[in-house]
Formats: structure tokens, sequence, C-alpha cells
């Protein structure tokens, strides 16, 4: 951009960055923008130049909502309060920006497809202030309207079969989570990684890679207390060989998608929830019966 010398330090910035260009790409000025979202010309130049006050969850999204800015604002907020690497930094403004997104998950739904109350669940462990975890949890599941909206990006999904044996919350919870998984599976790519399958390159971690608009791919690692953004093309086409490879030793989406009913069954603890399970479950099969094979079979 014209007359930064340099790309942006902190959340901060990065948030106050972001929002300059989403305000100039509408040809608007600070005091347009105010007037728009009930704040003063001085708020918005605060933000901008990333002094003052940080931004409230309710006004980052209201300016996300009146720049049509898809989410991104509101995806960098909860990092705006968080110290995070630099590194960390660099890969949440590429994945507002991203045209496909590929993930492996080890351990937990990914956020894109999380419901609301298994993300509360998840975001709660080690939270010592509970009004942050609401806000996050808006927040993340309000980025998942990204997926319906205009530019949405693509989304393959290869789940080992531990995310869905893990119980997150209590039975009700991750039912509710397994049977929106399910639905998912109508509208992305979802695969599981059946238990059995040899040991692979990526045992043990999840990682991420996201296809940019110009085309190039960065990656993301992470392990249960570690993350890394990886930019070297040669090292993101190894991650991207990875998931390939997972993918093609996965599952048939019809095959996960029996394998994720049956785990959702398993979650009744009822004869009533157990015939509730199979009524969703068979309408999400067009009225057809549940299917009774083995997975994998």
């Amino acid at each position: 951009m014209s007359g930064v010398q340099s790309g942006p330090t902190t959340m901060t910035e990065l948030f106050g960055n972001r929002l300059r260009q989403l305000r100039l790409r509408r040809g608007w000025s600070q005091k347009e923008l105010a007037g728009k979202v009930y704040v003063s010309q001085a708020r918005i130049a605060q933000l901008e130049c990333a002094c003052g006050a940080r931004p409230t969850a309710e006004l980052t999204r209201m300016l996300d909502t009146v720049l049509g800015a898809g989410g991104q604002l509101v995806e960098l907020w909860p990092y705006v309060y968080d110290a995070l690497p630099r590194w960390s930094r660099r890969f949440l403004d590429r994945a507002a920006r991203a045209t496909a997104v590929r993930e492996y998950a080890a351990h937990t739904v990914p956020g894109l497809l999380q419901t609301e109350a298994y993300a509360r669940a998840l975001l709660s462990v080690g939270m010592e202030h509970p009004h942050l975890v609401e806000e996050r949890v808006k927040l993340r599941v309000g980025r998942q309207a990204r997926l319906d909206g205009p530019g949405a990006p693509s989304l393959s999904v290869v789940l080992d079969q531990a995310v869905l044996e893990q119980s997150v919350g209590g039975d009700r919870v991750m039912r509710e989570q397994l049977l929106s998984l399910r639905r998912a599976c109508a509208r992305h790519e979802v695969r599981v990684l059946p238990f059995g399958v040899r040991e692979h390159a990526m045992t043990g971690g999840s990682f991420v890679v996201l296809t940019l608009p110009d085309g190039s791919e960065v990656a993301y690692s992470e392990g249960a207390d570690h993350g890394r953004l990886i930019e070297d093309p040669a090292r993101v086409a190894c991650y991207a060989r990875a998931f390939d490879h997972l993918y093609v030793t996965s599952l048939s989406a019809a095959r996960s998608a029996r394998l994720i009913e049956r785990a959702a069954a398993r979650c009744t603890t009822s004869g009533w929830e157990r015939r509730a399970v199979s009524r969703s479950l068979l309408h999400q099969n067009g009225g057809g019966r549940v299917s009774r094979r083995r997975a994998g079979a």
C-alpha cells in the first residue's frame, strides 16, 4: 500500500491496517465511516493507527458489516487482545483471504465446522474470563458465514477418527456436533481417516494448507502446545502432498458420513434419544434407511 514502508508488527496494527484498506476500497473518509457506525472520526483514526482503546466486539461487528468485510475484521478481533507471535499474525491475515482451505484435524473438529456449544466447551478450557469466552464463541461461529457468502473458499477436511470418538462438552454437545458435521458432508469435502491406517508424515499433529488469490500457498501446523506458519514453497508443497495422501487414504465421502452417523448414535443415553437421532439421520439420507454396514466395509 502506498506510503507503507513495512508490514504491521502487532495485531492491533494488523487490524488497523485492514480497516484502513477496507475503508479506502469503499472510497470513504474516516468521518464518513465514523458516521455509519456511530462513533467519532477520532475513534476511527485511533483504530487505524493502532493507538488508543482497542475495538470492542460490537464495534468490530458493525465495522465488518458496513464495510462488507466478510468476517475479516471479526476474525481478527480476538487476537487483538492476545499476545501472539508474528507468524500467527501473518497466518491470520492470509486465512482471511484464502480461496481454498485444506485441513487435517487430528484432535478436534475444525473451527469452521464447530457448533456453538462445542466451540464453547473447547474455548472454556483454561480461560479465566467467561465474557471473553462468549465473545470468542460468537466470533468463531460467525466466521462460518464466510462459507456461505460470495467468494467463499472451498473447504476440504480430513478428520482423524479420534475426533469423532473424543467427547467434548458431554454426550449431548458431542451428539449435536456430530449431527452438524454429518450435515456438512453434503456441502463440503469431509472425509474420515479410520483407525488402523499406518503411521503417516503428520501423525500426532494437525495442519492447514491455504490457497491464496494469487495461487500461492501457505501452511500452518500445530500440536497440543505449539504452532508454526510455513511459507517456504518447498516445505508448503510437502504439506500439500501430505494432505493429498491423507485424502486418498481416508474413507470415501459416503463411508465417512456413515461413520459420523454411527458416532452420533453412540452419544445417545436413552431409547427416546436414539430414536430422535435415527429420525434425524433418516431425514439427512433422504428418507432412506441408515446404513448398518461396518465402517470401512
